[in-house]
């Protein structure tokens, strides 16, 4: 296994002092560590273009990290202005290597998993693997090699391969919200009609929502389980809108919403009046260890007016739940409900299984 503090050394020893990335459950206990000059970000394409401005400003390389199923965001900032052949931009890449070969994992990292050591070499970028204490040479002779060729480099880390720390401090509380998600989910269900179509977003929510449906064993209930794909929720049930006459519900989170938050110009425009977003906002990337998502000044009430969204509801108070989700759930839409959440879950929370008869249920008429 990796020592989390040994990595960092390496790293301040070669001057690398500025982090950014998307956070991930397998980097953690690494990225927990990241104080000074460390920005949390929404889209892995974000961060490589935060990093490249750092190197611009500073001649100082950056370090970026990032789960493997980020790569997609990250590929395109990477080789049209970051590459060898475009304007030379050098970085470190930490990448959780969800799905790896060696490592049981859930459906949605395996097919990734098996290609992401191909992804970099098509990239062009050279790459370790950090299983033990000796391979921590490889990536200081790689940042070398980043800094002599200004070039991108990398290093995988598998699932459970970083020593978890006993000196790290429990996160701070992000909010002072009282709501639970899982009981907003509850009400939610014994509001809505029975032939209602639900897509829920990646991380706690959709198994939050298969739990209930599972143990209240809700039939009717159409629910599309967004276990990857993080940020295109909504944009999944627009498509499903357009050709729908039921009323169709994107449960969503605030991190994966901020991943691609152009779309939602996009949703409004297009949506029908059945078409009804909800998002569940607790300030953190919840499901991989609780970071921020650097959204707490945000107004979602000005961004949907400005997007085209017709109404807007807020609901931050327990005693306000049942009233203000009747009339978001029985006017017209396209509309949208923020739901104010404080973070945490139930235990030994499952996962949606049985993915293709999930899909076969949702399509049936």
């Amino acid at each position: 296994m990796i020592d989390s503090e040994k990595l960092l050394k390496i790293l301040k020893k070669n001057k690398i002092d500025f982090f950014t990335g998307v956070p991930d459950s397998v980097l953690k206990d690494l990225s927990d560590k990241f104080k000074k000059n460390h920005i949390t970000v929404n889209n892995e394409g974000t961060a490589v273009a935060l990093a490249t401005g750092y190197f611009l400003s500073t001649k100082k390389i950056p370090c970026i990290y990032m789960q493997n199923s980020g790569l997609g965001n990250a590929i395109n900032p990477i080789i049209s202005i970051a590459h060898k052949k475009v304007y030379s931009i050098p970085s470190i890449l930490i990448i959780g290597w969800r799905g790896s070969p060696r490592k049981k994992d859930e459906p949605q990292h395996l097919v990734k998993g098996r290609i992401t050591k191909s992804l970099l070499k098509l990239l062009g970028i050279k790459f370790c693997i950090l299983k033990k204490k000796d391979d921590l040479k490889k990536f200081d002779n790689l940042i070398k090699y980043c800094k002599k060729n200004s070039k991108t480099v990398a290093c995988l880390i598998e699932k459970n391969q970083i020593i978890k720390s006993k000196s790290l401090k429990k996160p701070k509380k992000v909010n002072k919200y009282l709501i639970k998600r899982y009981n907003f989910i509850e009400t939610l269900l014994e509001k809505i009609k029975r032939d209602t179509k639900i897509v829920s977003s990646t991380g706690f929510i959709s198994r939050e929502l298969n739990d209930i449906l599972e143990t209240k064993n809700y039939k009717n209930i159409k629910p599309f389980y967004m276990v990857g794909g993080m940020g295109h929720s909504s944009s999944v049930t627009l498509g499903i809108d357009l050709n729908s006459k039921t009323q169709n519900i994107c449960l969503d989170g605030d991190g994966a919403l901020l991943m691609h938050l152009g779309s939602m110009g996009i949703t409004s425009k297009f949506a029908g009046k059945k078409f009804k977003h909800i998002l569940f906002r607790n300030n953190s990337h919840e499901s991989v260890g609780n970071q921020t998502t650097n959204s707490n000044h945000i107004n979602y009430k000005l961004i949907t007016k400005g997007l085209g969204f017709k109404k807007y509801y807020l609901i931050n108070k327990r005693s306000t739940c049942e009233s203000i989700l009747k009339k978001f759930l029985n006017n017209t839409g396209p509309a949208f409900l923020e739901v104010r959440i404080k973070s945490g879950s139930i235990e030994n929370l499952g996962r949606p299984k049985n993915l293709e008869q999930v899909k076969h249920s949702f399509m049936k008429n």
